[in-house]
């Protein structure tokens, strides 16, 4: 029985990026047909129990293409959109702002979103340095979103977030996760690219949309290149 990659990821309980870096590193058995991977459930089966993994393959969902591609910070980038010049005065109206503009979200989902984001700030800043904010609610929405959201705000004028260098903000990213264990995957991700200090000097030419998400892009392509 072949298996599809989003299947065997979700058997592992792995994001599809992991077990491609697993297929380099040699780490778990496959079969080539061309350039591609295929997997045997019978050698799976066998390899799980010699390192002690449980795996245990559900039927191949009717969505395994989006499901695949909802792991990479691109794809949440994307449903969450690129604005610029966001308004407010303070962290509050910044918060504001930047939730008006995920409209993928009903009326009410935005409300509850921004109450959330607000006790998550009064904790603690999520500036986290550079001028960058990443602000997300401490726990899930009553109604999570189908996919991860993570909305690129682009202030009007630099923002007092109180962040952890006492710099001024200059972009946020406001993340919407399924999980708790999407949010963290999401979250290494993006830390990744913002610890690239060119990178962080690209953002502060406040690129567009779809400049930004080939950048991006490149950066995660970069991530999993890495042993």
């Amino acid at each position: 029985m072949k298996l599809s990659m989003q299947r065997v990821a979700d058997a592992l309980d792995l994001p599809v990026s992991t077990l491609r870096r697993w297929i380099r590193q040699g780490r778990i058995p496959i079969q080539r047909n061309g350039t591609d991977a295929e997997f045997s459930r019978k050698a799976l089966d066998k390899w799980a129990a010699t390192h002690n993994l449980a795996f245990s393959p559900h039927a191949e969902p009717a969505d395994s293409q989006e499901r695949e591609s909802a792991d990479t910070l691109e794809a949440a980038m994307r449903l969450g959109r690129v604005c610029h010049r966001i308004a407010g005065k303070d962290v509050k109206d910044a918060l504001k702002s930047a939730v008006a503009c995920i409209d993928t979200l009903d009326n009410h989902i935005r409300e509850e979103l921004l109450e959330k984001l607000m006790e998550r700030e009064r904790l603690a800043s999520t500036g986290v340095g550079n001028g960058i904010a990443i602000p997300h609610p401490r726990d899930p929405l009553s109604i999570p979103p189908a996919a991860p959201i993570i909305a690129t705000c682009f202030t009007k004028n630099p923002l007092d977030f109180n962040a952890i260098d006492d710099q001024p903000v200059f972009v946020l990213f406001v993340m919407i996760s399924t999980s708790v264990k999407q949010h963290l995957h999401l979250l290494s991700r993006l830390s990744y690219c913002i610890r690239n200090r060119p990178f962080r000097s690209f953002l502060k030419t406040r690129p567009d949309a779809e400049t930004l998400l080939k950048r991006v892009a490149t950066c995660e392509q970069q991530l999993d290149t890495l042993s």
